[in-house]
């Protein structure tokens, strides 16, 4: 199943030319979800990838620009005669924010469901589970973590010939951990092999929870609001440096590192390089990039500069 993640909006508190406010869209299979949706975001998605009909938006906190273009998202959903469920969850004060939202937003015909979720509460999807977790921020703020379930060994095909099963459908009965013909699955069937794992922070300082919650993950999209210099300032206003975030990448040995909520005193470049020199592996996207994260025997998670279509 393929697993990748679409950058709508890099940006942090102030949109530039070019950076959006910040908007993640996760696509795993056929389902898709959006982390945060600041001002603009509906369309930077009809630009670049077209408005999927997401089936989750998750806010990791309610400072505007992480927000702000929910409304007219919702809207436009209504608009086009949407009539899939969409669920909308965050920390507490989500009820009372979406409430204030729908002076704007109006009535939808389609079902909207509003969930506000404490620290630590676990969700499971379709193959996966979704982990809200505390972060440190000036108000209430949630980390996402999805981590998919366990996927069967490889089957050791010729093994399993060699015992008498024959090729088709009893192999994926093996697989699945069905006694076959006598032969048991730990005779021809290898350890399980693990999913992948991804994590979001949204907007934090520093922060022990996260740095668990993110051990061993596929990739970490973390925030990098400021660089080693304006530190104090990133102390202020319960923010990261970008060394900081590379230091927790490290100590929670995750694949790879990817810096958002760039702020406009920097053109990436500097907090990247600043990164790398505590934790190699790590890039800062621009709007509109992806990175693809395969399963972990079939390569690194990698990041995919997005290329403006050709006119015709």
């Amino acid at each position: 199943m393929d697993l990748d993640v679409f950058f709508a909006g890099t940006g942090g508190s102030v949109p530039t030319a070019r950076r959006g406010m910040p908007a993640l869209l996760l696509r795993r299979g056929g389902e898709k979800l959006l982390f945060d949706c600041g001002e603009g975001t509906q369309r930077q998605l009809v630009r670049s990838v077209g408005l999927p009909e997401v089936d989750q938006i998750l806010l990791t906190h309610f400072h505007a620009d992480h927000w702000l273009g929910l409304p007219g998202m919702l809207k436009t959903f209504d608009l086009r005669d949407r009539e899939r469920p969409l669920t909308v969850r965050g920390p507490r004060g989500l009820r009372e924010l979406m409430k204030m939202m729908r002076v704007v937003y109006g009535r939808v015909r389609y079902e909207l469901t509003v969930e506000e979720l404490e620290p630590g509460t676990e969700l499971r999807g379709d193959g996966y589970t979704l982990a809200a977790v505390a972060v440190q921020h000036r108000v209430p703020a949630l980390a996402w973590v999805l981590w998919e379930d366990e996927r069967p060994g490889h089957l050791d095909a010729a093994a399993a010939e060699r015992l008498g099963v024959a090729p088709g459908p009893a192999f994926g009965r093996l697989q699945r951990g069905e006694t076959v013909d006598g032969v048991r699955p730990e005779q021809v069937v290898g350890p399980a092999r693990a999913g992948r794992k991804l994590v979001v922070s949204g907007d934090t300082a520093p922060s022990d929870s996260l740095r668990v919650a993110a051990h061993e993950a596929d990739l970490l999209v973390h925030e990098a609001t400021f660089a080693e210099e304006e530190r104090d300032r990133a102390a202020q206003t319960g923010h990261s440096t970008a060394g900081d975030a590379a230091g927790l990448a490290r100590d929670a040995g995750v694949r790879l590192l990817a810096l958002t909520h760039v702020s406009t005193r920097y053109g990436g470049h500097e907090i990247r390089d600043e990164a790398r020199a505590v934790f190699e592996p790590t890039v800062v996207p621009r709007d509109f990039d992806t990175i693809e994260i395969p399963f972990p025997e079939r390569g690194e998670p990698r990041l995919l500069r997005w290329e403006e279509p050709v006119a015709t």
